[in-house]
């Protein structure tokens, strides 16, 4: 299975409010529940009126488009990075996965899948 690294440093970010320019872009996540509107962005797109953030993420994405009917993907790399003590913060797409990994953890978790035979690009 192919990982594409993103070449950007991410933020994850808690607000009250989302500016719709954050479509245009090239990364954003977006997501709402009954408790709570999150953003996932460029870290320099970060909005200076958040509630919280964290800062210090890189991601990668499984390279393809992924099948619904598939299974089992995204939990193989999610336990072989917990055995290793490496967390992750997962976004899916209609499709695929991004993973996003803490900065000082992502070359560790890179060799780690490259090892497992994962191909990094």
């Amino acid at each position: 299975m192919e990982l594409k690294v993103i070449d950007k440093d991410l933020t994850v970010c808690k607000t009250d409010k989302i500016d719709m320019s954050y479509l245009d872009s090239e990364y954003c996540f977006i997501a709402k529940t009954d408790e709570e509107l999150s953003l996932v962005c460029i870290t320099e797109e970060a909005p200076a009126d958040c509630s919280a953030r964290e800062d210090g993420w890189k991601a990668f994405r499984i390279q393809g488009i992924l099948d619904f009917s598939l299974i089992g993907i995204l939990a193989p790399i999610a336990d072989l990075l917990a055995k290793n003590k490496i967390g992750i913060f997962a976004v899916s797409t209609y499709n695929t996965d991004y993973i996003l990994i803490k900065k000082d953890s992502f070359d560790k978790a890179l060799d780690l899948l490259k090892d497992a035979g994962y191909t990094i690009v």
